[in-house]
This record gives C-alpha cells, sequence and structure tokens, in this order.
C-alpha cells in the first residue's frame, strides 16, 4: 500500500479517518470553551489551563489499572464506548451555573475512559489496513489529527465570538454522537483480542512490556525524546512574543513534511535505519538557541526539527512487530498515555528552567537550547538498548500467544 488512493480505498480507514477528525475537532472546541468558562468563573490561569492540557496527568494514574480494556473489549464497542462518554460530558458541562468544582469532576471522567481505550485507535487501524499500510495509515490519521486541532481550536475561537460556551459544548456533543454513529454503522464488530480481568491484566501486561529489554528502549525512545522538545516548543511565546503564531506553523509545516516523507515515500525497508537520525534531528537544529538567532532563522530551525518527530512512526512499527496480537490494545495504549504525560513533563520542566534563568526572551532561548541538549544526550544514550529491537534481528513476541490465569 504506497498512495493515498489504495488508502482511502478501505472503507474502514475511511470510517475511522473520518471519526477520529470529527472527534479532534469537537474536543478541541470544547477544551477553548470549558478553559473560557472556568477562567471567566474563577479568574484563575492556573486551573483555566489545568482543564485544557492536564489530561494526561489523569490519564497517566488511570493507565496503570484500565489499559487493558483496549484489548478485553470489542474494538468497535470501545470507540463508542468513549465517544458516548464524551458526548454525554459535554452535554453535562452545557448546563449553566455548574460550579467549577464539579465541571472538573464531570472532567475527569472522560479522561479516564481514554486512558482505558487509548490504545484501541491504533490497534484497530492495524487490523483494517493491508499488512505493511500501518505505519503510512498512522502518518495519515497524524496529519489529520494536527490539521483537525488546528481547526478545532481556530473555529472554537471564532464561535466564541458569536456564541456562548454553552452552545459550543452541545455542538462538541453533537459531533461526538455523529463520530459513534458512524462507527456504529461504518467499523465491522471484531471480537476482543483477549479475555481477563482488567486491572490484573492491565498491570501484569505494563510490568512486562517495561521489563522487556528490547521494548523498555522503544518506548523511552518515544517519550523522552519527544518530551524534552515539546518543552521546547512550551518557550516559543516567551521566546518570540507576539510573533510565536509564525514559529508554531514552523512546526507545523515541519511535522507535516517529516510525517509525509517518512510514510509515504519512504520505504518500509529504509525507515528502521532512520530512527536514530531522526530523533537527532529533532534535538540539533534547537541547540543554535543558545546563540540566539534572528527570528527568520529560528523559524526554519524549528520547522527542520520538527522532521525529526517521524520516527515516532518506525518506532511505533516496532512496537507492532514485537508484541503478541493480543495485547496491541495496550502496547499501543501505554505509548499514546506516556507520551502524553511526558510531553507535560517536558513543559513543566522547560518552563521552570527559563523562570530559574531569569525569564524573558534570552533565558527562553537558553532554555530551548538546553532542552535540546537533553533530548540529544537521551537519544545517544538510547542507541545501543535500540539496536536489540531492529527489524533485522529475529523476533521473538512479546507477551502473551494465548489467554493466561496471571493475566
Amino acid at each position: 500500500m504506497q498512495t493515498y488512493r489504495q488508502l482511502f480505498s478501505v472503507p474502514e480507514f475511511r470510517v475511522l479517518f473520518v471519526t477520529n477528525s470529527l472527534n479532534v475537532a469537537a474536543g478541541s472546541v470544547a477544551s477553548l470553551a470549558l478553559g473560557t468558562l472556568t477562567y471567566t468563573q474563577t479568574g484563575s490561569p492556573v486551573l483555566s489551563a489545568f482543564v485544557m492540557f492536564g489530561g494526561p496527568l489523569v490519564r497517566l494514574v488511570s493507565s496503570w489499572f484500565l489499559l487493558s480494556l483496549a484489548d478485553l473489549l470489542r474494538p468497535r464497542t470501545a470507540l463508542m464506548v468513549a465517544l458516548g462518554v464524551m458526548a454525554a460530558g459535554n452535554i453535562l458541562q452545557a448546563i449553566p451555573g455548574v460550579a467549577i468544582g464539579l465541571r472538573l469532576m464531570l472532567l475527569m471522567v472522560p479522561w479516564i475512559i481514554l486512558s482505558a481505550t487509548s490504545g484501541t485507535f491504533g490497534a484497530l487501524l492495524s487490523d483494517v489496513v493491508p499488512e505493511g499500510g500501518f505505519v503510512f495509515a498512522r502518518a495519515t490519521s497524524n496529519l489529520a489529527t494536527g490539521a483537525m486541532q488546528i481547526v478545532g481550536f481556530s473555529m472554537g475561537g471564532v464561535l466564541l465570538l458569536h456564541f456562548s460556551p454553552t452552545e459550543l459544548f452541545v455542538g462538541s456533543a453533537a459531533t461526538n454522537l455523529l463520530a459513534l454513529l458512524m462507527c456504529r454503522w461504518g467499523i465491522s464488530n471484531r471480537e476482543p483480542r483477549a479475555r481477563g480481568r482488567a486491572v490484573r491484566r492491565s498491570r501484569a501486561v505494563n510490568r512486562l512490556l517495561l521489563g522487556s529489554p528490547v521494548l523498555r528502549p522503544v518506548y523511552l525512545a518515544l517519550w523522552l525524546p519527544n518530551g524534552l522538545i515539546v518543552g521546547c516548543e512550551a518557550l516559543i511565546v516567551p521566546y518570540s512574543g507576539a510573533r510565536a503564531g509564525f514559529l508554531f506553523s514552523a512546526t507545523a509545516v515541519g511535522m507535516l513534511v517529516g510525517d509525509i516523507g517518512m510514510g509515504r515515500f519512504v520505504p518500509q525497508a529504509f525507515r528502521d535505519r532512520l530512527v536514530e537520525p531522526a530523533r537527532l534531528l529533532l534535538a540539533a537544529p534547537y541547540l543554535l538557541f543558545l546563540l540566539q538567532p534572528s527570528f527568520a532563522l529560528a523559524c526554519l530551525l524549528a520547522a527542520v526539527a520538527s522532521v525529526g518527530y517521524s520516527a515516532s512512526l518506525p518506532l511505533q512499527e516496532r512496537l507492532m512487530t514485537w508484541t503478541a496480537a493480543d495485547i496491541r490494545g495496550q502496547v499501543l495504549g501505554l505509548y499514546a498515555v506516556g507520551t502524553s504525560s511526558m510531553q507535560g513533563v517536558g513543559a513543566v520542566l522547560a518552563g521552570g528552567l527559563a523562570s530559574l534563568l531569569g525569564g524573558g526572551s534570552r533565558a527562553a532561548g537558553l532554555g530551548i537550547g538546553l532542552a535540546a541538549t537533553a533530548s540529544f544526550l537521551v537519544t545517544v544514550s538510547l542507541i545501543p538498548g535500540l539496536r536489540r529491537s531492529r527489524q533485522d534481528r529475529r523476533v521473538v513476541m512479546v507477551g502473551p500467544s494465548r489467554d493466561r490465569e496471571d493475566f
């Protein structure tokens, strides 16, 4: 599978692509509405930021106990449950006069459900596309996710000029329900990948994955370098001020180019060799921020660096290659939860570092350069461990190949 025509000729992929796009857009609009409403009610920038971006922290805690539900539930059922809970949460948020404490409680329920089903989409994606098409399909869905986040936040900003946050919640809920109906009628009702007890299986498989000398370096390579570079991006506003939008756009362009290149044009046999070079590329351009580059050069450096995010695609492919099919949902769910959590940690660490350096544009540039240095060094330190998971090695599946009592 090498062309978009071939990819979109798969009916279930089209459904997954559209439902994911609708869900991301609805989530962005609802997040902006809740952040605006929270700030209006409380005047607290901390609470406002938490309701918009604090989800990964809740997902990190609950995922240790619930991630296996991505394998224990029928995939279509898991997607429908997640969409239904998000729709219900948005409807309840639309009720006027709800206290901020109750709004936070309502917000945590969808985050917990998402921690349980976060691997369902990726695992189902691998089921619906032909063998060898996962990276291309994942890259294409990544492009849609990034684009719909931009569209959702932009559209939410425009809608808030004409509608109340309550009305935006209703619109988001309706979009969630539309996506739910598309899943119901457009996705086959596949059997669960495994059977067992959710909490016991979640903890056992997480220990198995993180304890594996083959898979642990892959997870660390997916989480740490990315998280530290997101820390660089978190300092874009203090570095460039009112021109920050141009820098963020440059990073988006770089990610777009990287995903298209890795997913569409790089042959499968060659992708695996690009993991370390792409991870080093992710950090190297940001090292020059230590020298306080001009704004035009900063945009170019950010765009080039963001091409390196594409290393996540062959790394995810390694996870799929080395793990048994009956834990695949949890494998990808652990990747997703760890990635989003480390992005939050990276942003906090970089922000704290810039504050210690005195604040201002110069301190932000130094913080960006130091975070990039850390990312570069982590990538170099992981190279020996990543050799164990190279595709040219003999593959011995990690994980149960059949249901076992301890899972």
